[in-house]
């Protein structure tokens, strides 16, 4: 059974070498959250044209993936330290696939898109080529819309529930980031699922200039 490691908020921090501040240190945080259509409550979102807004509300990173973080970096990766707000165990992360469905108590969340690494996030891991690095391994997290609000808490079990239709895993849309010709059959494919509405305008808007 999937079950919720660890439940991970951030406030305003520098970003290191710069004079900007972030909210991708996110640190466990016991007891009940609350989490509504814009996250976690009390989460900081700085950067808001990159970041959070309805389809990218929550962000959730899999154990597996730490796990093999930790065999390629050397050193045990703690829960939150990619900036994701809800670290998950017991699903395989590079297999989910946009419109998953993910139970936590009340709270109901559904995928629309991968995480693409950015340089805020390599400065946080003292790494300039952390972003290449990163996109290379394919495991990106999830980003998710929130379907139901509620609380959540570390400790509770989670229903992962499939989306029925075509499956695009999150692994496969990392893989499109920077390609300039994308195949129009995947991009087919990709419509057919709940994907992000910025997404979804890029590969209609691909394929409508194709004709």
């Amino acid at each position: 059974m999937a079950i919720l490691l660890s439940v991970n908020r951030g406030k305003p921090e520098p970003i290191p070498a710069k004079s900007a501040v972030t909210g991708i240190f996110k640190r466990p945080v016991e007891g009940s959250v609350e989490i509504d259509a814009q996250g976690l409550k009390d989460d900081a979102i700085i950067d808001r044209r990159h970041h959070g807004g309805v389809d990218q509300a929550v962000y959730l990173y899999f154990g597996d993936d730490y796990e093999w973080w930790s065999g390629e970096l050397g050193e045990t990766i703690a829960p939150g330290t990619f900036g994701e707000n809800l670290t998950i165990g017991g699903v395989a992360g590079r297999q989910v696939s946009v419109g998953d469905r993910f139970t936590i108590g009340s709270v109901v969340l559904e995928v629309t898109s991968h995480r693409t690494p950015c340089m805020v996030f390599a400065a946080r891991m003292g790494d300039p080529g952390w972003v290449r690095r990163f996109h290379r391994a394919g495991r990106p997290g999830a980003y998710c819309r929130v379907i139901e609000p509620g609380s959540v808490e570390a400790g509770k079990p989670v229903k992962y529930q499939l989306f029925e239709g075509e499956r695009t895993s999150v692994a496969e849309l990392m893989a499109q980031d920077g390609v300039r010709e994308i195949d129009p059959e995947f991009m087919r494919r990709a419509l057919t699922a709940p994907v992000h509405y910025k997404m979804r305008a890029d590969y209609q808007n691909r394929l409508a200039r194709l004709f």
